[in-house]
């Protein structure tokens, strides 16, 4: 009789081999390699705000006036970084309201009839150029009021376009006011921020205004470029005299 073969002994499990941590350069290395590479803080001035210089001791009476360096190095690259920061922010303003402008013109240009670019000023635009109230306002020719069908059409006394500008500015920017009801109409309440710009249809054409207003203080203000906002009214002014056959 066979005897019972002995059963082959099962494999013991084995315990994980733990992760080796990855070692990072040592100090020797890290020194050489600078000694290697001495320009190195040149190409990452960044280091500077997180290394500690040793403070040297040269007696009571002196100074260390590398710390002092450091220190202001220190200040400096913080001061430029936040003044990058400033440049990248005005860029990107910048680039947002090109865009809205270019909108803004291939929306008058692709008006149908002259009562559509009317709408498209007095309505469509708020929205192209991130604004709450935009309107025309033009001075009335004659002694009787002229009635123009559009709410967003205000019509002026003569010489209020010379008043709200002066003679020489084509353009005003209103910082913190509360809306013109001359020049904003039922709108007025919503501006505390406006730009006002002189609307140039043609020499024969009565004085006009191209008026922008925002609920946001401080949307316009001193100092702001003003070239986009130009070429909008003239885009607005020659479009204008095309519809109404106006000479240039």
């Amino acid at each position: 009789m066979d005897l019972p073969k002995d059963k082959p002994a099962l494999p013991r499990p084995t315990a994980p081999i733990a992760a080796t941590p990855a070692r990072g350069p040592s100090a020797e290395e890290v020194l050489l390699y600078l000694q290697r590479h001495p320009d190195f803080l040149l190409a990452f001035p960044e280091l500077l705000t997180v290394l500690t210089p040793p403070r040297l001791d040269r007696g009571d009476r002196v100074i260390d006036m590398q710390h002092f360096m450091v220190q202001h190095q220190r200040n400096e690259i913080a001061r430029l970084k936040a003044q990058q920061k400033t440049l990248l922010a005005a860029s990107r303003s910048n680039l947002a309201g090109q865009a809205r402008v270019h909108s803004a013109v291939l929306a008058i240009l692709g008006a149908k009839t002259f009562e559509q670019l009317i709408q498209v000023v007095t309505t469509d635009l708020a929205a192209l150029l991130d604004a709450d109230v935009v309107t025309i306002a033009v001075e009335r020719q004659g002694s009787q009021r002229a009635r123009l069908p559009h709410h967003g059409v205000q019509i002026l006394e003569p010489g209020i376009v010379a008043q709200v500008l002066g003679m020489k500015r084509d353009i005003v920017l209103q910082t913190d006011v509360h809306g013109d009801p001359l020049l904003f109409g039922d709108g007025a309440g919503l501006v505390r921020s406006a730009a006002i710009i002189r609307l140039p249809v043609c020499s024969k054409a009565p004085a006009g205004l191209l008026c922008i207003g925002t609920r946001k203080p401080g949307r316009f203000h001193a100092g702001q470029g003003t070239e986009l906002l130009a070429f909008l009214a003239r885009a607005l002014g020659i479009t204008i005299a095309a519809w109404l056959d106006l000479p240039a």
